[in-house]
């Protein structure tokens, strides 16, 4: 099977027909186009999608280069994309392998409204922060307390530093 190279239309790659190139766009989150800008504050619609109750498709990469994707709560502090996982799950093993990752954060009210925010995991937190994050996350897509499921592992936070973004719908 042959893949085809999608051409550039516009400013958007693989634009689809009647969509105005505009509503497909990458940029760079740094200057250069490489790496993250220390610091950095999310993009405005990726943050108004982070505080809502929207997931996000979390895509890392197996041993062997194939892309393994969850559908995953989302966080952010200010600068980073919060992932919340154990440390058991391949999710995490792949991160601590390869930290480069792409999460994509969709509306829940219109799945063609999304910041696809491709990275590098750049940190990780466990412990109590870990523990009481995902309870936080609990209380948004739940609206329990306490994050109901047995913990099998130990809980991680992947902290995702931003290179580059995908908008589409905006």
């Amino acid at each position: 099977m042959e893949i085809q190279k999608l051409k550039r239309i516009g400013s958007g790659y693989g634009a689809l027909p009647g969509r105005r190139p505009d509503q497909l766009s990458w940029r760079s989150a740094s200057p250069s186009g490489a790496g993250s800008v220390p610091g950095m504050t999310l993009d405005a619609d990726l943050s108004s999608l982070l505080a809502g109750k929207n997931f996000a498709a979390f895509t890392t990469l197996m041993a062997d280069g194939r892309p393994q994707t969850q559908i995953m709560w989302i966080g952010d502090d200010g600068e980073h994309l919060l992932i919340n996982t154990e440390i058991h799950r391949q999710k995490f093993k792949n991160a601590q392998r390869d930290p480069r990752v792409t999460v994509t954060v969709f509306s829940a009210e219109n799945a063609y409204q999304y910041v696809e925010a491709r990275g590098t995991v750049v940190g990780t937190v466990g412990g109590d922060e870990a523990r009481s994050h995902i309870d936080v996350l609990a209380k948004k897509y739940m609206g329990v307390d306490d994050y109901p499921n047995p913990i099998q592992s130990e809980r991680v936070i992947l902290k995702i530093a931003i290179d580059k973004i995908h908008k589409n719908g905006y």
